[in-house]
């Protein structure tokens, strides 16, 4: 019996020992799990546009010019507030008209980015580095990693808006201003919404310019109709986080080419205008374009490209499913196709 006793002694201090030189991990007291420790790779994903179209032009020996610029950019920001990815990419829709107020470029055209469009853009031929526009973007794009909003705000630039520091300027040629306040604001609006460091960022972004009229008893309008996501992908292709947003660069002209709006004001996107956007009056939900924007982005959350695609949608480009049309009743059509955009493009 002693011998059974002290056998039974003996065991019981092993496992003491050797439960005390095991992992000191703490667990969590209510599940008996160990908490998730890696906080650090938790990621924020931010969107930022910022839309211009100063350099519209009336009608003359030349016909008018309806132009709007857009720089847009997607970021995913850690705890501290650093860049962790970063994608540029820029809209630039161009709309003829006439002297006469009559729209001169189809209105069933449709828009690449300058990432689209690479080697088309032209720019490689004047450059003094050889290097497109999509090249430089990547370039500043990849310069922004590891800092922060404010030392973003701080690259050196000159008095014509060039990189002045040595190493950014041997690689981006084009002027930062934009890139610069873009990245920025991307940085500074970025919001917790699951993302973790390891995803892939995807920009996506589709233009049409389909509203846009003729003058007659009214104003012409020239419209560059944008919508824009920032979205991230784990390993399996789900969606972790997105961000959708939409602008419309509205340009007006007379009946004798002349524009009638200020090519000077500001532009805010359609989640910067929030409330003012003024859908929620008219919204059979009574929720704003944004709000129902942000309810589609969350719904897709955990979705495959091929399962967004798959949303059953109503003739008219409408949710058609109850689990989705109680917080979104406006057109997703073109927000499913900005996603698989993001996807494809997704680094």
């Amino acid at each position: 019996m002693k011998k059974i006793i002290s056998l039974v002694m003996s065991m019981v201090l092993a496992m003491a020992l050797l439960a005390g030189c095991g992992s000191k991990t703490p667990t969590n007291t209510n599940t008996g799990k160990t908490p998730d420790t890696k906080v650090e790779d938790t990621v924020k994903t931010g969107l930022a546009v910022t839309t211009s179209v100063a350099k519209s032009a009336d009608a003359g020996e030349k016909d008018g010019l309806a132009e709007a610029d857009s720089i847009i950019a997607a970021v995913t920001v850690d705890k501290d507030g650093k860049i962790v990815k970063a994608i540029l990419d820029a809209a630039q829709t161009k709309i003829n008209f006439s002297k006469e107020g009559k729209l001169l470029t189809d209105v069933k055209s449709t828009f690449k980015t300058k990432n689209e469009l690479k080697e088309e853009y032209g720019m490689k031929s004047n450059s003094k580095i050889g290097k497109e526009w999509y090249e430089q973007a990547d370039a500043f794009a990849k310069y922004v990693v590891g800092k922060t909003a404010a030392e973003v705000k701080g690259i050196a630039v000159t008095a014509e808006g060039l990189a002045s520091d040595a190493e950014l300027a041997s690689s981006v040629t084009v002027h930062v201003g934009d890139f610069i306040a873009t990245v920025a604001k991307a940085a500074e609006n970025a919001q917790d919404l699951g993302a973790k460091a390891a995803d892939k960022l995807g920009l996506g972004v589709s233009t049409d310019i389909a509203k846009s009229t003729d003058a007659g008893e009214k104003d012409g309008l020239a419209q560059a109709y944008s919508y824009y996501t920032a979205s991230t992908f784990d390993a399996s292709g789900k969606i972790t986080s997105s961000i959708i947003d939409a602008s419309q660069a509205n340009v007006n002209f007379s009946t004798t080419g002349k524009i009638t709006s200020d090519i000077t004001a500001a532009l805010p996107t359609k989640n910067e205008l929030g409330d003012a956007y003024g859908m929620k009056k008219q919204s059979k939900i009574g929720k704003e374009w944004n709000e129902q924007a942000n309810a589609f982005a969350k719904y897709v959350v955990g979705k495959t490209v091929d399962e967004v695609k798959g949303i059953a949608l109503t003739a008219e480009g409408v949710p058609s499913g109850t689990d989705l049309n109680s917080s979104v009743t406006v057109h997703v059509s073109s927000f499913q196709s900005i996603i698989e955009k993001a996807s494809n493009y997704a680094q």
